[in-house]
């Protein structure tokens, strides 16, 4: 059954949603293409990305059709670019088969997950499908006070969905975690959702993002990762790998590019597939 607080939250959210480009439409190009890169990246810094992007790209057929280093290109400086080739890989199969309309159907695509593949199937083609991501996990579990496991949760976040009103039920709830409901401070006050178990309540400290024992965090300069992103974003650019860089560090980055398909090596040169 809906939660006792589906419609305060729904007014809410329609009263103060944000205004994003993939809210304003249904094409499940534009939606997959946003959630793609809305994983482990802010929105701020995807809007612009997303906007060239789908210029460039305006349906599956174009990114079916460019070649691997294009489609890099178009997404240096986005970070994560195994992304870029996983989506790449699923326009191929778009292109070839069309699209799944269904939950099932959509996570057999190349990187697509159940969340994405739940967000597709309620935003584009109006399934009645619950979007489960880290703002909704931490949403339902406050409502409740009540952690669950992978199962349970997504047993109850489908128990939760109004009839016929699952997407806006899933942005409303990635709206409130992202906003309101943080994963520290959650600002109680502003939360539609009056009968929250934990509303004002002081939280366990797993369940806030607060520290547990962990030492200083390593800076990203000094990360392999920091090093991958260099290395492909010079090869955008047109420029050999970046000078600098410790030289076991540079292969070790550019073994692991090798392997997963982000570079191709012949000899001492290195480029984009």
């Amino acid at each position: 059954m809906a939660h006792p607080d589906a419609d305060a939250i729904l007014a809410w959210y329609g009263a103060v949603r944000r205004d994003l480009p993939w809210r304003r439409t249904r094409d499940p190009w534009a939606i997959l293409v946003s959630e793609v890169m809305l994983q482990q990246t802010q929105v701020a810094r995807v809007v612009p990305y997303y906007e060239a992007f789908l210029a460039a790209f305006p349906d599956p057929g174009a990114l079916a059709a460019a070649s691997g280093a294009d489609v890099l290109r178009a997404w240096s400086g986005l970070g994560y670019n195994r992304r870029a080739l996983a989506l790449h890989a699923a326009a191929r199969a778009v292109a070839r088969d069309g699209w799944p309309r269904t939950v099932e159907g959509l996570t057999a695509l190349p990187g697509v997950g159940p969340y994405t593949a739940a967000a597709v199937a309620s935003f584009a083609f109006g399934a009645g499908a619950a979007a489960v991501d880290t703002n909704v996990r931490r949403v339902i579990e406050r409502l409740d006070r009540r952690r669950r496991r992978p199962r349970e949760l997504a047993r109850r976040a489908d128990a939760l969905l109004p009839a016929g009103r699952a997407a806006d039920w899933n942005q409303a709830l990635m709206e409130l975690g992202a906003t309101v409901c943080a994963a520290r401070a959650p600002a109680c006050e502003a939360c539609p959702a009056a009968s929250c178990s934990s509303r004002a309540r002081p939280l366990p400290a797993a369940w806030n993002g607060a520290a547990r024992g962990r030492g200083p965090a390593e800076r990203f300069e000094d990360t392999d990762r920091w090093v991958r992103g260099r290395i492909v974003a010079a090869l955008a650019a047109g420029a050999a790998p970046p000078d600098g860089i410790a030289p076991e560090r540079l292969e070790r980055a550019l073994a692991g590019l090798a392997r997963d398909g982000l570079v191709v090596r012949d000899g001492a040169a290195v480029r984009l597939p």
